[in-house]
């Protein structure tokens, strides 16, 4: 039942519901949507499969040719809808950009029945790219010189050819294809002549991309989640954090010949953000961090499917990890030395501190208050 579904939405993720149509009938006596802003039926018609089709629309709920159309259910349905306009929260366009208030439309996505109203919803409502921050300024979209991020990594896209693509968002100025770009942590130039666009499954080389666009970068390991390209400029941007797993376990390959298969699939899922992978200088072990214990199924599932390694957990005594920060080369150096035992690095070569136990980490803080201890850090 819709009005469930408004209910369900609202109690579990907290945001209010505005309904920007309405069905009519479900099921097999599904006949279309009411758009209840503009007062138009959109009727619903079998056989059309995934096919875009202009669909007939009948403007008016009290004309003669919805009467018509909706037959014996008119009076049902009519009431209906009063019901759910005088019950149902009324768009607003400040709540909806605040994350207070979601528009719900309703169709099916099978049929490609609803799907048109949605999208031009969309883009009447949805925000225009917004200034986003750096290390040294804020960077606004109208800018005219190219600078974007990486936001996700994501490997083996494509089975067959192994590959890794980095989505990077646009966030001034426009990409070209062949053009050239810095980047920022490596301090090189590149030049990106097969950038990719995405939709669905499909995907099509991108000849031009503006702010709030997204790209895809091909990525040979060289791009990592946080990284900034940009027209020549060093800004770099922020706000793409890295959180301490809570979960631990150390992962053995069943096979010892595929132990390679092994590190570098930990390493290319870690680089996605799938998990976290940490190497106590102690010992040869690889550690894989999470935040919830789905996230070592996931793993393992994608190291048996993608890279042909089966892997094992054990239990380990982690309690926590902490990235290290320090100004002072000494001190750090003598911070390294007298807690071997404890530090390794993680995924992207960061220093991290693998704690035993929480008295063990409060201790240790104590002991070192010039050392920085988080339990974030950017990518």
């Amino acid at each position: 039942d819709p009005i469930e579904v408004l209910d369900e939405i609202e109690a579990i993720l907290g945001i209010a519901c505005s309904p920007m149509n309405w069905p009519l009938g479900w099921g097999r006596d599904f006949k279309g949507v009411y758009d209840l802003i503009n007062d138009v039926i959109v009727c619903y018609e079998s056989g059309h499969s995934n096919h875009r089709t202009e669909y007939v629309r009948i403007s008016g709920i009290k004309s003669a040719e919805a009467k018509n159309f909706l037959a014996t259910d008119y009076q049902k349905i009519v009431d209906e809808i009063e019901l759910v306009k005088g019950a149902s929260h009324i768009f607003d366009e400040e709540s909806f950009l605040s994350g207070d208030l979601t528009p719900v439309f309703f169709g099916t996505a099978l049929g490609n029945f609803g799907v048109k109203e949605m999208l031009e919803a969309f883009i009447i409502h949805a925000p225009p790219p917004q200034p986003r921050d750096t290390n040294k300024r804020l960077v606004h979209p109208t800018e005219s010189r190219f600078s974007g991020f990486v936001f996700k990594i994501q490997a083996n896209m494509d089975p067959k050819h192994r590959d890794r693509i980095a989505f990077l968002r646009v966030c001034s100025g426009s990409y070209h294809q062949g053009m050239r770009m810095h980047h920022v942590r490596l301090k090189k130039d590149i030049k990106v002549s097969d950038a990719v666009t995405f939709l669905a499954g499909e995907r099509e080389q991108a000849t031009h991309a503006y702010p709030g666009d997204i790209i895809g970068l091909h990525n040979h390991g060289t791009i990592q989640i946080g990284d900034t390209f940009t027209e020549g400029n060093t800004d770099r941007f922020q706000g793409i954090p890295n959180f301490a797993p809570e979960l631990f376990r150390i992962v053995r390959v069943k096979d010892p010949l595929k132990t390679k298969q092994l590190e570098k699939g930990l390493l290319q899922l870690s680089e996605e953000g799938a998990s976290q992978v940490f190497r106590p200088f102690r010992n040869n072990d690889m550690i894989v961090g999470a935040v919830g214990i789905l996230q070592f199924d996931l793993v393992a599932f994608r190291l048996r499917e993608e890279y042909r390694a089966d892997c094992l957990y054990e239990t380990t005594n982690i309690y926590s990890v902490r990235w290290i920060e320090c100004t002072d080369d000494k001190m750090l150096s003598d911070f390294r030395n007298r807690n071997q035992d404890n530090l390794g690095l993680d995924g992207g070569g960061h220093l991290a501190y693998l704690a035993p136990t929480r008295a063990n980490l409060q201790l240790v803080q104590e002991r070192w208050p010039d050392i920085s201890f988080l339990n974030t850090r950017e990518h």
